[in-house]
């Protein structure tokens, strides 16, 4: 197959490396991402400046790899758009460094990256696995990246549909197995510090702690205890259990 392999950590991020060296083994592998960080981009996509795009090398990798100047989402527009010289299979997003837990997936530009796949008519995948993970085990989480391919392919993944797959950052024989879940609804104790003053204005950092929920049979509840989770996204956020109430008030 030929996978288009994206990320919001950046081309030269150790998790893209980890997934392109085993993927590329199996897969055809363009590599399309952002030229830096940019976490938590959610589906933000460029619309007032314009793209550079730059080949890039990978050490010790075969395949194709380019920068953009732009956002997760922009990577595979233009991926798809301009760089790819046959058809796309698949997207793979990742490997994150850090989980996409619970509404996490709403501000992550791992899965938005994925989720803009399906909106081009492609099915894909968004891997991550915690901030602190040793490199062998971003190695561990895109082996079984390979497994969830082999298991999409085999039964027909819908061009609209994103499994996204989070690995616990624990040695592979500690792993317990994997777990199909819905989201939990993971929360933080956050707020602004003000850090320095500038002239007249304020500069205030993002500072606080996760609060990870515990409610069972959610991914976060999985992966704390060791599993990999797999959840199926969507990118129709309707809420179709109030549809006809709200359809009364008007």
């Amino acid at each position: 197959m030929k996978l288009l392999l994206t990320n919001d950590d950046g081309v030269h991020a150790k998790g893209i490396y980890a997934l392109c060296k085993e993927l590329e083994k199996y897969h055809d592998i363009i590599v399309v991402a952002p030229e830096d960080q940019r976490s938590a981009t959610s589906h933000s996509i460029t619309i007032r400046e314009p793209l550079i795009v730059k080949k890039v090398e990978l050490p010790g990798l075969k395949s194709k790899a380019y920068s953009v100047s732009g956002t997760p989402a922009d990577c595979v527009r233009m991926g798809l758009d301009q760089l790819v010289e046959s058809d796309i299979d698949m997207v793979i997003s990742g490997i994150n460094i850090g989980y996409n837990l619970g509404t996490d997936v709403l501000y992550s530009g791992t899965v938005s990256a994925a989720v803009e796949a399906t909106l081009c008519g492609l099915p894909a995948i968004a891997v991550s696995t915690h901030h602190d993970a040793e490199i062998s085990m971003y190695d561990t989480a895109a082996t079984y990246v390979h497994q969830v391919i082999e298991k999409a392919v085999k039964n027909k993944l819908q061009n609209d549909i994103v499994l996204n797959v989070n690995v616990p950052s624990i040695e592979k024989q500690y792993i317990k197995g994997l777990k199909v879940c819905k989201i939990g609804t993971l929360q933080y104790r956050a707020f602004y510090r003000e850090s320095k003053r500038e002239d007249e204005s304020r500069v205030y950092t993002l500072e606080g702690e996760e609060i990870v929920d515990q409610i069972e049979e959610t991914d976060a509840y999985y992966v704390g205890k060791g599993y990999i989770t797999i959840t199926p996204l969507h990118y129709d956020l309707t809420n179709f259990s109030i549809l006809k109430d709200v359809t009364k008030w008007f």
